[in-house]
């Protein structure tokens, strides 16, 4: 019989969740638990009755038609069906947004020996992030202070790695290029790459020493690893993009996708869950066997705080530049491809709405009635945290339950 993924992260947390949180809330960071439980709870009831729904009946129709419920999703990152949407529509806007210049991906590592600290305080590595972002802002304008040359940068903050254990880690994807002070675009490739792991392992050393004043242990390991990593942390800067899109989609798949995708369980029966992954340096597919805690402490682990930062935008993506940069850049567009509609302002695409995606996905509309052949209508809107926000027989725009 073959193993059915659809549900799966979802049915395990139904069965275990509740005896997990209760022997080892512990393991997590006292100030992250009432975040981590709120946001487990949500993604268990998430497309349930208990969130709330929207109603659809075709009313007055002489047919036998039923009414047709919209149940709300959590909208949470941790969710694999929420997750996923996220990451598709914010995968989509970047490539409305990030330059058609060549681009280069970089990942930033944290050495084991300092996870932990990022383990308690998640906060930590938006401090990196900012400071990763100034080493490539510090670099362009070094290599050549009379045209004040910026770059455009975008930091993602990832905390997973491919076996599910907690590995904090940046990625970042640098224009390959920059703006002068005369809103010039110069094209530039080589970035030092002995640079980057000097002034990486520096920032993060720096950092410690920080947030950690006056303690010795502190000091004594800061000391240990600029011996053991003379060179430097290691980077991994060797994926170049050579186009706005594929660069948008690729570091999309790093943003706020679930810890592990539902295909990539193999079993689970109520006491082991078994899935793979596909090994960084031989390539090979890895089967990884653990008991139900251990599975739902490593998935857990990577909830982040709420109002966690996991994007940042620096150089010309940040706010303050952006717009400026853009049309700069559309200008650049036209004169090294003649194409008038690149210097034309895009109109950001609108988010498609449930309708839509269910007549993409299904080519079947959800609100149309078999009967007498158009749409329902919207009879209700209940909400779990509100109550009754909507009904078609009452004149306010909206009721709060008291």
């Amino acid at each position: 019989m073959q193993f059915n993924h659809r549900g799966i992260i979802r049915r395990i947390l139904k069965d275990h969740f509740d005896g997990f949180w209760k022997l080892h809330h512990n393991l997590f960071p006292a100030a992250y638990q009432k975040d981590i439980e709120e946001i487990v709870l949500k993604a268990m009831r998430c497309g349930s009755p208990d969130l709330g729904h929207i109603r659809y009946e075709c009313l007055g129709c002489p047919g036998e038609t039923k009414p047709v419920f919209i149940y709300f999703s959590c909208k949470s990152r941790f969710c694999n069906k929420c997750g996923k949407k996220y990451t598709d529509e914010w995968s989509e806007k970047q490539q409305e947004l990030v330059f058609n210049v060549p681009h280069r991906h970089m990942v930033f590592t944290i050495p084991e020996e300092l996870r932990q600290v990022f383990f308690q305080d998640r906060k930590k590595l938006n401090e990196l992030s900012q400071l990763v972002a100034e080493v490539f802002e510090y670099y362009f304008q070094r290599r050549n202070k009379k045209l004040q040359l910026t770059p455009g940068i975008i930091t993602v903050i990832h905390t997973f790695g491919r076996d599910l254990k907690f590995n904090p880690h940046i990625h970042v994807l640098i224009t390959e290029g920059a703006m002068d002070c005369h809103r010039e675009w110069r094209p530039l490739e080589y970035i030092s790459y002995e640079y980057l792991r000097k002034s990486w392992q520096k920032i993060v050393m720096d950092s410690m020493k920080k947030w950690f004043p006056d303690n010795l242990k502190v000091k004594a390991l800061i000391d240990d690893l600029y011996r053991r990593y003379p060179k430097g942390f290691y980077v991994n800067a060797e994926k170049k993009m050579k186009n706005a899109k594929g660069a948008a989609k690729y570091i999309g798949r790093y943003l706020a996708r679930p810890a592990i995708a539902e295909y990539r369980i193999l079993g689970y029966d109520r006491e082991h869950v078994t899935f793979w992954y596909e090994d960084h340096q031989t390539g090979k597919r890895i089967v990884k066997k653990q008991s139900i805690y251990r599975f739902l402490y490593n998935l857990i682990q990577h909830i982040p705080p709420k109002h966690f930062r996991m994007v940042g935008r620096f150089g010309l993506y940040s706010r303050r530049s952006y717009e400026k940069a853009s049309q700069a850049m559309n200008l650049y567009e036209f004169v090294r491809t003649k194409q008038l509609s690149l210097c034309l302002q895009k109109m950001p695409k609108r988010k498609k709405s449930y309708r839509e995606r269910m007549i993409e996905a299904f080519e079947k509309d959800p609100f149309w009635c078999s009967h007498c052949h158009r749409k329902m209508d919207l009879v209700e809107v209940w909400h779990a945290d509100h109550g009754l926000l909507y009904h078609y027989m009452q004149d306010a725009k909206s009721i709060y339950k008291t």
